[in-house]
């Protein structure tokens, strides 16, 4: 079978209103796709930054697959949240990047949104905080219909990984 290794970290978020965040994250494969060590998802420590723009998690992620079939190429799903001063957890953004189809190292820039409520939600939100959260998270993969959500942009999460693959040529795949 076909190996990929992804060896990396999750390094910072940047750009979110406020900046006491944590991620949690999921890697989201095909059913070609199979685990063969690591861990498939993960959180993040609460990070605070006071005096700049950015939260660094440096987060490792260290994940092996092997595949039958190049359909259901891993991504990594995320959630950001906030945790406000009253130690409640706050949806910030949903967001999830590709992994590489090349070996080497990369740096990745998930840029994250949110669901935009209404003018009822917008201002519990303000005032008491929370938000409008997706009832069925994996409405983030299917194209068709995440394009029907009102939303709003948020940060950006920056991914370092290094990929590596084994055996692809065995299979009749070239790759540089």
């Amino acid at each position: 079978m076909a190996e990929v290794y992804i060896i990396g970290e999750i390094t910072s978020a940047k750009d979110f209103p406020i900046q006491s965040l944590f991620c949690k994250w999921n890697l989201h494969c095909g059913s070609n796709w199979k685990l063969i060590s690591g861990k498939a998802e993960g959180q993040t420590q609460v990070t605070s930054s006071l005096f700049e723009n950015t939260c660094r998690w440096t987060f490792p992620i260290d994940v092996h697959l092997v595949t039958t079939g190049l359909q259901g190429w891993p991504k990594i799903y995320i959630q950001v949240y906030h945790l406000d001063w009253l130690g409640r957890c706050h949806l910030f953004g949903y967001g999830f990047v590709t992994i590489p189809t090349t070996t080497g190292s990369h740096i990745l820039h998930c840029y994250t949104w949110r669901p935009f409520g209404n003018i009822k939600e917008r201002f519990v939100q303000y005032f008491l905080g929370g938000g409008p959260q997706l009832k069925y998270p994996d409405l983030i993969f299917s194209t068709n219909d995440r394009y029907k959500l009102n939303t709003e942009a948020m940060g950006v999460v920056t991914f370092d990984l290094n990929v590596v693959f084994r055996n692809f040529h065995k299979f009749g795949i070239e790759y540089k």
